[in-house]
């Protein structure tokens, strides 16, 4: 059996420094393996056993290439899991590709992490596109050093708590403030964990994404799939499928050109349907989920301005349908962020936003590539929509202390707008925090760490 320093990674460059790794687990029998012997154990009633010496004596090669793939067994793809980690992307091409509602997987954290040191993407690769991207980072780096300072004499350590865990909520207090000066050209690392069908699937649109970096990090996953999973991924392209996707994906982008701070847009949630789930809605204590299939009953959809860096935490809801949204500086930038900032720090915090906005503006890009320089402030027009289960989960979970103010508004008011509908028919408690308001230093303790240093 081999060490873990002896597994065989394979691992692609990215241009401009990153990287795809697509994990070998040391596993003898390895996804395509598994998925076969699922394949054959809903075939017969022989037993595992009889599977395994088959696998043993022909390997999955074959097999794949003859009913994943051949015969279009597509369900056998789903039996599975690859991880690839994506290193030094954008923070758009993290959006994208976690824009999948069966994506698994992990982000670097801006409200934990110092990006200080994080490469910019410069997809102009202009010295004024250079110049912009480094004119955020300068005015983040100044806000990290001042601003814990600041927040220590706003939010002063009582004594019965712990200095080390008082820091660490203060510098994730920092961090949420100052990542709205992020530009979204900063870049970041992501995990993707899912089955093969769904890479396969998802890499297909992903390789018409209107933007280069995207196309590339779909290229070289599929590339690399192919010398670690060849049968599974000799998939041959089709024409017409291939148009169709391009299709879609040049539509990706929604940008509502007359944006609302919030309102609720549809509403086609069964009334005598619902009334079937009264007890469900009525006596659900907290922590428990609604049944998932109370979808049954319809949806509700909302739509609100919000800034990038919190659309970034809300899209990890997968549960509920959003459309990707467009950056640009026209709809202005989050005033949340600059209410934090001490006067001198807010004054010249607006002084770099327009004088920012009028170089991004004068860019020879288009509106998609003019998305890197654009800081993470900025706020985008966007929808959402859900079921009951789904929008139920989302806002307590959302509307917490220990979640972003900014998100944690929008959700208290789609909580409101849940309540004043649905109250009559049974959803009478939404279990939401008491003290949402609160500066708590468990914020602290939420942060994943080594324990060996």
């Amino acid at each position: 059996m081999s060490t873990i320093a002896e597994l065989s990674h394979t691992t692609l460059p990215l241009t401009g420094g990153g990287s795809v790794t697509i994990l070998d687990t040391g596993a003898t029998i390895g996804p395509e393996a598994v998925a076969m012997l699922q394949a054959l154990h809903s075939r017969s009633t022989g037993g595992i056993k009889t599977h395994l010496e088959v696998l043993a004596e022909r390997g999955p090669e074959r097999f794949m290439a003859t009913y994943y793939v051949g015969y279009g067994h597509r369900s056998i793809g789903d039996c599975g899991t690859v991880t690839v980690f994506v290193e030094g992307v954008s923070m758009l091409a993290a959006k994208a590709i976690q824009d999948w509602r069966l994506y698994a997987g992990q982000e670097s954290s801006t409200r934990y992490i110092d990006f200080t040191n994080q490469p910019l993407r410069n997809p102009l690769d202009t010295e004024e596109g250079a110049e912009i991207l480094e004119a955020w980072r300068t005015f983040y780096l100044r806000g990290i050093r001042e601003l814990p300072t600041v927040l220590a004499e706003r939010y002063p350590r009582t004594a019965n708590e712990d200095p080390k865990v008082y820091a660490k909520a203060i510098a994730a207090r920092t961090f949420d403030i100052m990542r709205a000066f992020l530009p979204a050209g900063t870049t970041t690392n992501l995990a993707w964990h899912m089955n093969l069908r769904q890479f396969a699937d998802e890499l297909a649109l992903l390789t018409h994404h209107p933007l280069a970096e995207v196309r590339e990090v779909a290229h070289t996953v599929t590339d690399g799939f192919r010398r670690m999973f060849p049968s599974s991924f000799s998939h041959t392209s089709h024409e017409a499928l291939d148009a169709y996707h391009e299709m879609l994906m040049h539509t990706l982008y929604e940008d509502e050109h007359d944006p609302v701070p919030f309102a609720l847009i549809h509403d086609s949630i069964d009334r005598d349907a619902l009334a079937a789930y009264r007890q469900a809605l009525t006596d659900r204590p907290p922590h428990a989920e609604l049944p998932r299939r109370i979808a049954e009953c319809g949806t509700v959809g909302f739509q609100f301005t919000l800034d990038f860096g919190s659309y970034r935490d809300l899209q990890r809801h997968r549960a509920i349908v959003q459309r990707m949204p467009l950056l640009t500086t026209k709809h202005g930038f989050e005033q949340w962020y600059l209410d934090e900032l001490p006067p001198t720090l807010c004054s010249d915090a607006n002084a770099l936003i327009h004088a920012q906005t009028a170089r991004i503006g004068a860019l020879a890009a288009s509106p998609e590539i003019a998305q890197y320089y654009a800081a993470m402030g900025f706020t985008i027009a966007h929808r959402i929509t859900g079921d009951l289960h789904a929008l139920t989960y989302l806002v307590e979970l959302r509307s917490t202390r220990f979640v972003h103010p900014t998100l944690r508004v929008r959700m208290r008011q789609v909580a409101e707008a849940l309540r004043e509908r649905y109250t009559s028919y049974g959803l009478i408690t939404l279990h939401l925090d008491p003290e949402p308001d609160r500066f708590d230093i468990r914020r602290g303790t939420h942060d994943i760490i080594r324990t060996d240093v």
